[in-house]
């Protein structure tokens, strides 16, 4: 009987039958669990990243616009943000034009516009609460401010939170003195740098 037992124990050692089955489906939930959070995260940067570009792509547009802005053009660029960011979620953009002023050692808000529903337009005294986040500049030199604001959420639910990707964009005119909006003043003085007019 004792051999018998050490014969079948023998076998059953040398068995490899149905092992990598067990295998599988021990280690196939912790791969899936692996490549689910390593596709969430690369998809979270990447979403960040393209954010980012649809910002500096609306930005550079408006820098290089020599004509007056209207209500349309602003609409335009928040479809194009939209189209630029390829995800089902809701962008929402402002954009401004913010001027310095060397006199009164403040910025000014030349015109704001929003598209979206996370932003409110800024005023010449709400612009003072971001003044550390915009560049120096000189004495009636003017920025064009472009923010954006899209919520995502992770395609899988692998302990990464919600993300609210916020872009603060600023490009200085690239063609003319500022761009100006429909029916706005001109909101002060013009910078003069010695190029000469501007036709």
């Amino acid at each position: 009987m004792l051999t018998n037992l050490r014969t079948l124990f023998r076998r059953y050692k040398r068995e490899t039958d149905g092992s990598v089955s067990i295998e599988f489906a021990f280690y196939m939930p912790l791969l899936l669990g692996v490549f689910a959070a390593i596709y969430t995260y690369f998809d979270a940067f990447r979403q960040e990243g393209v954010n980012l570009k649809a910002a500096y792509t609306i930005s550079d547009l408006i820098s290089r616009e020599t004509s007056t802005l209207n209500e349309t053009y602003i609409d335009s660029m928040h479809e194009l943000a939209k189209l630029l960011i390829r995800v089902d979620s809701s962008i929402s953009l402002r954009i401004s034009v913010i001027r310095w002023d060397e006199d009164d050692n403040r910025y000014y808000v030349d015109w704001s516009k929003v598209r979206g529903g996370q932003f409110a337009e800024w005023e010449d005294g709400t612009i003072q609460n971001v003044k550390d986040d915009l560049p120096s500049m000189p004495d009636q030199e003017r920025v064009i401010l472009v923010e954006t604001k899209n919520d995502i959420e992770p395609a899988f639910k692998v302990g990464l939170p919600d993300i609210d990707i916020e872009n603060f964009v600023f490009t200085r005119p690239r063609f003319a003195p500022q761009v100006k909006f429909e029916g706005q003043d001109s909101g002060g003085g013009g910078h003069d740098d010695g190029g000469g007019p501007i036709d």
